[in-house]
């Protein structure tokens, strides 16, 4: 495949399967599916990487730059609350590792942590298995291919979209009908949660399930949310709602697309 200036690929990565798009910064064109892969194995880190590497082969990919989208069921994600007083990154590091055996009753050993860092205010933290890591960097490395990004689907759509946050707003990621929820306090996030959605879940469903987040957190319950991912359409209705006013960003991106494919077009450029 003849790669143009600017020009770069997107792998999403889930379990049982894979989406290679192509992307270009030039010209506003909309990220191109290149090709997929249903595989056995699930989330084991073997099978990703066998899959991995025949999609590469298959796509001609040699040279081209890309980016890696994981699916979120394959990673940690949570919210760190920095030690007071904390002024070294061995503080920050400590505290998020804590925080982590905590929440999900393992050492962090076996997990890769990344994290926005921040002593003087909660902070959201990742953590990706070293295995699969290892494993998906040698199948690029022998493809050629040089990986410029990493990254869960939530960090990658709440990057792509912060900007566009307004003040007070929180912001959601639908995708496999489960909604990522970050609740977004002081211009930081302060926690995330997901949450599969019902059948039939409207705006009123929405607003009662922020209201409830925001109770349990302790904080104000936003009046607008801002989502993006595969949101039902009728969030988008009736903005005017009086609980909550629901907007829906990237809409159009990927119609059609499995989700695996609009995995990987999370945070590329709509």
């Amino acid at each position: 495949m003849r790669r143009r200036f600017g020009q770069s690929l997107r792998v999403g990565v889930a379990p049982g399967a894979l989406a290679l798009l192509k992307t270009s910064r030039w010209g506003g064109a909309a990220p191109e599916l290149v090709g997929e892969l249903a595989f056995e194995g699930g989330s084991h880190p073997e099978a990703i990487g066998v899959a991995l590497r025949q999609l590469l082969q298959g796509g001609g990919c040699a040279n081209w730059p890309v980016s890696i989208v994981l699916a979120d069921e394959l990673v940690r994600i949570w919210q760190v609350a920095p030690p007071a007083g904390s002024a070294r990154l061995a503080d920050l590091e400590a505290a998020a590792a804590l925080r982590f055996q905590t929440l999900f009753g393992e050492p962090t050993g076996a997990w890769k942590l990344s994290a926005g860092w921040d002593p003087a205010q909660p902070f959201l933290a990742a953590a990706l298995p070293r295995n699969l890591l290892a494993l998906i960097e040698q199948v690029c490395a022998a493809q050629r291919a040089p990986i410029v990004e990493l990254v869960p689907q939530f960090v990658a759509g709440f990057n792509q979209w912060r900007a566009a946050l307004k003040a007070g707003a929180w912001y959601g990621l639908v995708q496999q009908r489960v909604l990522t929820l970050g609740m977004i306090d002081g211009g930081a996030i302060r926690a995330v949660r997901a949450t599969a959605l019902p059948e039939g879940a409207d705006l009123d469903w929405l607003a009662a399930h922020v209201a409830r987040e925001a109770l349990r957190l302790n904080l104000a319950a936003p009046a607008r949310v801002a989502v993006s991912g595969h949101a039902p359409a009728a969030w988008s209705k009736g903005a005017t709602h009086a609980p909550l006013a629901c907007h829906l960003l990237g809409q159009g991106q990927g119609a059609g697309w499995s989700d695996c494919a609009r995995l990987a077009a999370t945070g590329s450029r709509p």
